[in-house]
């Protein structure tokens, strides 16, 4: 059974950083890609980044050159470096598989971005 437990967010100022975490279990880890999504009120759900198993990243327009997606399979784990946060970054974020999203949710983490 897969399980995703995402964790690091938090209240931050613009032009902040935040690093996010996301724990994986029940997958063959190392040979999955991963992706983190986030869905911001009254929005749909939109894929941010993802990253395949052997590391090539792609990332929304939107996020490009300030997020930066990583791996630790030894962790099962990957990361969300985010800087130079705006305001429209606000959202609750999730990381599950690109570009499906086919595992179960996990609780996801709240980044709220102050102006």
């Amino acid at each position: 059974q897969v399980q995703l437990v995402e964790s690091g967010g938090g209240l931050v100022q613009a032009g902040g950083s935040l690093r996010l975490s996301c724990a994986a279990s029940g997958i063959i880890f190392s040979i999955n890609a991963m992706g983190w999504y986030r869905q911001a009120p009254g929005k749909w759900r939109e894929l941010v980044a993802s990253i395949t198993g052997g590391g090539r990243t792609n990332y929304a327009d939107s996020v490009k050159g300030r997020f930066t997606i990583s791996r630790d399979n030894a962790k099962n784990t990957v990361y969300l470096q985010m800087n130079s946060l705006k305001p429209e970054d606000t959202a609750v974020y999730y990381c599950n598989e690109p570009p499906l999203a086919s595992w179960p949710w996990g609780q996801g983490t709240q980044v709220t971005v102050s102006s």
